[in-house]
């Protein structure tokens, strides 16, 4: 009986995290699952990555500080659940408020709508904000550019922290969408190639690309849904740029929903990006125009919302089909 309650898990979380996100009083008072995870990957960095250690003792160093992350949170996690179930569906209900942390629906919308409200109000405030989402330089980008790198965001994120922890919730529960979210923000940590990170993080980058990978293709399945269900979105455009240039992305998994959301809005997204001083070349998704300004960044929000009352019918249907069967 438990895993058939494991996609209502999903669908009841995704729905509390909608309705309220995570309160920032309760952020203040005792921080966020990710914000406890982010701290004992710091303190591993700090234990298991010495700059004087050799590369080859660096990466078994990342792979047990990966082994560390991915079974503390998960057996914690595992502990919670197996308490709180057979108190019925008071029990449930608590596990929901709990796996409501997971999924990142209502803070990825507001932090994107406010890089169109910043552009709105100029290039600076426009820049100042998307460099909140975005790891590369905003100084560099002019107002398409500002405008292209919130699309991108919102279109990664989605399949990332969106659909991916509520998919591994509908699959195994609370502990599967702590293991999702704990190598998830391993890989955001420590997952750069950077000097320092290069070797250490090679497992979390590695890792975080597979348990990606479903999600990604199903986030870009939900924005061609999405896209056929809104006026003035193209869904075969969609679809073109989907099957032509998902697999040219340097990220083996950001390249489809990025594709998708490009070629449903007839704008040509990703290309060559610069992070800090490095330049990095990468395939442009999309076809369409590089020309791009909030009304834009508005227009992806609203086929955003749209995958998220798809993909919610969608976690309703298979939890009442878990339940029936």
């Amino acid at each position: 009986m438990e895993l058939a309650l494991f996609p209502l898990l999903a669908l009841v979380a995704a729905l509390i995290e909608a309705g309220a996100g995570y309160p920032a009083a309760v952020f203040r008072a005792i921080g966020h699952p990710v914000t406890w995870i982010g701290a004992l990957i710091a303190a591993l960095d700090r234990a298991l990555n010495r700059d004087t250690a050799t590369p080859r003792r660096r990466r078994v160093g990342g792979v047990v500080a990966l082994g560390v992350l991915a079974g503390v949170p998960v057996l914690v996690a595992a502990g919670v659940q197996a308490l709180l179930l057979p108190f019925g569906w008071l029990g449930f209900a608590l596990l929901a408020v709990l796996a409501a942390s997971l999924p990142a629906q209502r803070s990825l919308h507001e932090h994107v709508a406010a890089v169109a409200d910043g552009l709105r109000d100029g290039l600076e405030p426009g820049r100042l904000a998307v460099g909140r989402i975005v790891g590369r330089n905003p100084a560099l980008l002019d107002e398409a550019g500002v405008a292209r790198a919130a699309i991108e965001s919102l279109a990664e994120n989605y399949s990332d922290g969106v659909v991916a922890p509520l998919a591994w919730t509908a699959a195994f529960g609370l502990p599967g969408g702590v293991f999702y979210k704990a190598v998830n923000t391993a890989d955001s940590m420590i997952g750069h190639r950077t000097p320092r990170h290069e070797a250490f993080g090679w497992a979390a980058a590695r890792l975080d690309d597979l348990v990606n990978l479903p999600a990604s293709r199903l986030a870009a399945l939900v924005l061609v849904l999405a896209a056929a269900t809104l006026p003035g979105m193209n869904a075969a455009g969609a679809i073109r740029a989907v099957r032509r240039d998902a697999g040219r992305h340097r990220s083996p998994n950001a390249g489809w929903p990025e594709a998708a959301m490009a070629g449903a809005l007839g704008l040509a997204l990703n290309g060559p990006k610069v992070y800090g001083d490095v330049r990095v070349e990468d395939a442009t998704m999309g076809d369409g125009r590089r020309d791009a300004g909030p009304a834009d960044i508005d227009r992806a929000l609203r086929l955003y919302r749209r995958a998220l009352v798809i993909e919610t019918l969608g976690l309703a249907a298979v939890a009442g089909l878990a339940l029936a069967a």
